[in-house]
């Protein structure tokens, strides 16, 4: 062997060319001191509740530098949009925060109805039941959150706790719609179909069951050391940064920003309703979970509220409508579409052409579980949109992530993740 190293070439540095080649592609112990290392977080690591890919640059356990790569989930929602009628993209919105449907249904629905000028002829009873949905998607989403959060930080009994309540919710939505995960609930001008009977009964039940839950939650998280250390003065976003990168709905108001759209531009009938608006003070991990907890409970006490003001009673013995009585843009009772020749010709026109909306561009921004979920439509008139663009809040949120991560411990990373609460359904769309 030593006849052998005698014979390796020297290179400039006077080291052979064999070190010199072991340096720079494989290097030892020795050769790391003072190097960065560059790690890949995803696409499919467990805690980027996704396809989410982060190339992260570490200092020993420090995070340096931190690189979100999205696009991995992408699936053109947008062009398809201005492929079809305004009515065949909603069973698409499903996708986009598959963790709240019904929710993503009614934000869209709600662009379209502004877009042809009647998002203020809604019946009352519609708005209170698409309220419903609002708030119950919200829920349904933070339960998942909250306990995704927790798991991440190795809190499994609170994961299988709050999933427990959100399969109640999943019960509810499929007595409600008929389908558990992609809903497809709301119709432009409208919904699909009323309440089925005794389903505000259930829902009563469930909102009792679930505030239990919430305490029971609290109990084990809220001063529990082990989470206080994981989430507490980590992940901290101040308030004029979380302005700054766009930031919305819990991650924002976790900074101590007093925005939600519900309050600060009221649509359906959130004005007549009575509820906060719960806000962080530090910015960090921990507040946007304590912001979360306050939020389900607000959204219970939003939910009792409709049950209580539902125009029509649970049954709607009076006959009070779920949708405009406009033929033209909802379509028109089956029995009369088999009998009279009008409404045969107005189901023909809208499921083949769709509604005919006038020329114009509209934006509409609803206050979703994520943040704010908004619609941007460009329309030339006719029953298909010119452009759609949707401002996806997980898109935006992670954003910050360059900004947030470096400074922290990797093991901090799921922490922040997992208080960022994001979905890839709709970050890639």
């Amino acid at each position: 062997m030593s006849a052998v190293r005698d014979l390796q070439f020297k290179d400039t540095a006077g080291r052979t060319e064999a070190a010199a080649l072991a340096s720079t592609s494989s290097p030892g112990a020795d050769d790391l001191q003072g190097e960065k290392l560059v790690l890949n977080m995803g696409p499919s690591h467990p805690a980027t509740h996704g396809v989410l890919r982060l190339v992260l640059e570490l200092d020993g356990e420090i995070i340096t530098k931190a690189t979100p790569d999205i696009g991995y989930l992408h699936r053109g929602d947008e062009k398809i949009a201005e492929n079809m009628t305004y009515a065949q993209f909603i069973p698409y919105t499903d996708r986009l925060d598959y963790l709240a449907p019904l929710a993503n249904n009614v934000a869209y629905a709600l662009a379209v109805e502004k877009l042809l000028g009647i998002d203020r002829q809604l019946p009352p009873r519609c708005q209170y039941l698409r309220v419903m949905c609002c708030e119950l998607a919200r829920i349904s989403a933070h339960l998942l959150g909250v306990g995704c959060f927790a798991m991440d930080c190795g809190a499994l009994t609170l994961f299988l706790l709050t999933f427990t309540e959100r399969e109640k919710i999943y019960n509810l939505i499929e007595a409600l719609t008929g389908a558990r995960f992609t809903t497809t609930y709301t119709r432009i001008g409208g919904l699909a179909r009323d309440l089925p009977s005794g389903w505000t009964d259930q829902c009563r039940k469930f909102l009792s069951e679930v505030e239990i839950n919430f305490d029971e939650t609290e109990k084990l998280l809220t001063r529990n050391r082990i989470w206080v250390d994981r989430t507490q003065g980590v992940g901290v976003i101040p308030k004029d940064v979380a302005i700054d990168y766009g930031l919305s709905g819990p991650n924002l108001r976790g900074s101590g920003v007093e925005h939600d759209l519900r309050k600060a531009h009221p649509y359906l009938v959130y004005d007549q309703l009575d509820f906060e608006v719960p806000v962080g003070a530090a910015g960090d991990c921990y507040d946007r979970y304590l912001v979360r907890m306050e939020e389900m409970r607000q959204s219970v006490r939003i939910l009792r509220q409709c049950l209580d003001q539902l125009p029509g009673g649970p049954d709607n013995r009076s006959k009070e409508p779920i949708n405009i009585p406009d033929p033209k843009i909802v379509l028109p009772p089956k029995e009369k579409v088999l009998t009279k020749m009008e409404e045969l010709i107005h189901q023909f026109m809208l499921v083949t052409q769709g509604v005919n909306a006038p020329p114009g561009e509209v934006y509409f921004g609803a206050e979703n579980p994520k943040g704010e979920l908004g619609f941007y439509i460009n329309s030339r008139g006719g029953g298909t949109p010119h452009r759609l663009k949707i401002r996806a809040p997980s898109f935006v949120n992670l954003s910050i992530l360059p900004y947030l991560l470096p400074g922290h411990m990797m093991s901090d990373t799921v922490a922040i993740l997992g208080s960022l609460d994001f979905v890839m359904g709709e970050c890639d769309r």
